[in-house]
């Protein structure tokens, strides 16, 4: 199971190519493989501890939105954007 490495943050660039292990019993990789390739789930990156010269994470699985509850997210962004738009108008 590859472990890629995170682009978002800046902490975490190296420019040089570097072991990663991923430290977990062999049935939790097994379990966590089944979980992200046969039922279509996600592994997260839910923390990020820092612990001397090492760097931790918790990972967890999880499941990604349908696409209507996705447009339904991005309509509430919507709605509440033109309701702080207008409330920041007639303040003025």
């Amino acid at each position: 199971m590859p472990i890629s490495r995170p682009t978002h943050t800046a902490i975490l660039r190296i420019t040089s190519p570097c072991a990663r292990k991923l430290l977990l019993h062999r049935r939790e990789i097994d379990k966590l493989d089944e979980a992200a390739s046969t039922q279509g789930m996600t592994l997260v990156i839910t923390r990020v501890y820092l612990k001397g010269r090492k760097i931790k994470f918790e990972v967890g699985v999880a499941k990604g939105k349908k696409l209507y509850d996705k447009r339904e997210t991005e309509l509430r962004r919507i709605v509440e954007r033109e309701t702080q738009a207008q409330l920041k108008e007639r303040n003025r």
